[in-house]
Order: C-alpha cells, then sequence, then structure tokens
C-alpha cells in the first residue's frame, strides 16, 4: 500500500551565502532532501529567501543554482505542485519561475486548507510588528520605479551590489537569529494579533525567523511556526494529513516550543 501524502514546508535556504557550509554543499545537501521527500509530497511551500540574492532582468537570471532549479524542474515534470513565495533577499521575482518550471509566486499570504485545517502562509518580513527600518526597506525594494532603475545596472555591478548588501543584512541579524525570547518574538505577537481577526486558523506557518518555532498561540487552538532555515538547522515541516511538525535533514536540532 502507497504511503500516504504529506504536504511540505521550508524556506531561507539564503543560497548563494556561504556558512559552515559553502553554498554549493547546502545546495547539494537541499537537493537530496527534494530528492529524498519527491515520493510522498502531495505538495511542496518555500516559503522565501530561497536565494540569498536575486533579480530577474527581463533576459537574464543570476548566474548558479542549477542543480537546485533542475531538482524543482524534474519534481515538476513529475506532478508535484511547487509553490514559492518571495523573502525580503530574494523579492525580486517577475516571471522566470512561473514561465520556465510552472511555479506560482506570491509576494504576499496566502491561507490554504488541507484535510479540514487551515494554514496561514507567508515569509515573515515587513510585518505590522517589525521595527519601521525594516518595513521602510521593504517598502522601497517593492516600489517598481526602484525596481526599474535597478534593472538599468549592468549584471555584473547590480547582482554584486545585492551580494554586499545581503551579506551585511545577514551578518548584523547573525547574533539575533540564535536567540529565542518568547517576549520579544514580534511575529509570534503578529500571529497573537492575527488570530483577533481569522479565528478559524489552526497554523500559521512563517520563514524569516531561522529558528525552527512551534508555538501554541493564546487562543490555545493555533499554532505558529517558524521553519528555521538551511544554514545551521537544516529543517523544515511536514503536515502528514493529521499532524504537522517541524522536522530535520539528517541531524537533529532543538524545536523552540512551549
Amino acid at each position: 500500500m502507497p504511503a500516504a501524502k504529506k504536504i511540505y514546508f521550508a524556506s531561507d535556504f539564503h543560497l548563494g551565502a556561504d556558512a559552515k557550509l559553502s553554498s554549493k554543499e547546502r545546495e547539494l545537501k537541499l537537493v537530496c532532501w527534494l530528492d529524498k521527500i519527491k515520493d510522498d509530497a502531495a505538495e511542496i511551500y518555500l516559503l522565501g529567501d530561497v536565494f540569498d540574492h536575486w533579480f530577474e532582468y527581463k533576459t537574464v537570471v543570476p548566474r548558479g543554482f542549477l542543480d537546485f532549479i533542475g531538482k524543482l524542474a524534474e519534481l515538476r515534470r513529475l506532478g508535484i505542485p511547487i509553490y514559492l513565495f518571495t523573502g525580503n533577499h530574494d523579492m525580486w521575482m517577475f516571471g522566470f519561475f512561473e514561465k520556465e518550471l510552472g511555479i506560482p509566486v506570491y509576494r504576499n499570504a496566502i491561507i490554504k486548507e488541507f484535510n479540514g485545517k487551515k494554514f496561514y502562509l507567508l515569509h515573515g518580513d515587513g510585518l505590522p510588528t517589525d521595527n519601521w527600518i525594516n518595513r521602510l526597506m521593504r517598502y522601497a525594494f517593492s516600489n517598481r520605479f526602484l525596481q526599474w532603475s535597478f534593472a538599468r545596472l549592468h549584471p555584473n555591478l547590480a547582482i554584486g551590489i545585492m551580494k554586499y548588501f545581503s551579506n551585511r543584512s545577514r551578518l548584523a541579524h547573525a547574533a539575533n537569529d540564535m536567540i529565542f525570547d518568547l517576549a520579544n518574538e514580534k511575529m509570534i505577537d503578529y500571529s497573537n494579533q492575527l488570530i483577533q481577526q481569522k479565528k478559524d486558523l489552526d497554523y500559521i506557518i512563517m520563514g524569516h525567523r531561522h529558528l525552527p518555532v512551534d508555538i501554541l498561540l493564546k487562543n490555545g487552538k493555533t499554532r505558529h511556526l517558524n521553519l528555521g532555515d538551511w544554514i545551521h538547522y537544516f529543517s523544515y515541516a511536514v503536515f502528514d494529513g493529521k499532524e504537522l511538525k517541524i522536522e530535520f535533514f539528517e541531524d537533529a536540532h532543538t524545536v523552540f516550543s512551549t
């Protein structure tokens, strides 16, 4: 009897950035994970910051990532639906994934229902509970005129600029990314506000935070999950039709929970 199909969620691969493992090593590890889950994956959701830097010109996309993109193409040929969200590092997606791979790209939160459970999905940057600097940056990077102006730069220069600032951003948040403080978790604060308007949500899943988090919210029903990352944790979430849980590829780590 074939195994029941599952829904997979992952985020924050930051391909293009080196860490303890190089970008290429992490990319190949990610490809191994995708190959492992392809037999029982009903759908796959990638919730942003898949790339550490990304900008699509009309006829040019960033060099590299061929193993990963090729694996996505293979999964799509197998008929597995894949859904991609933009993050704050890779929001400049303008049609490549839709046209070349048939992968829808989302820039805002969406609600999905699986087996009677409602999931609220988003990357998690620029929330109302975030600081004004991050919200201003998201607004600026989403501005069509600024995007058009940036596209006038030669790709060698533009991608070099993106690499520089993406690296600075990650380094600036590196220490905070490793610390969990429930009293100061702005994304959880947002989720607790959200459930006051959307009372029927069962799960709120985000990327962005870089820590694997699974918290029961104040209504005693809805769970907030942060997916962790593929820099330190190699973590993801899987829903088997009954239970949603965070798992790790190869090496086990702690899930921050209450």
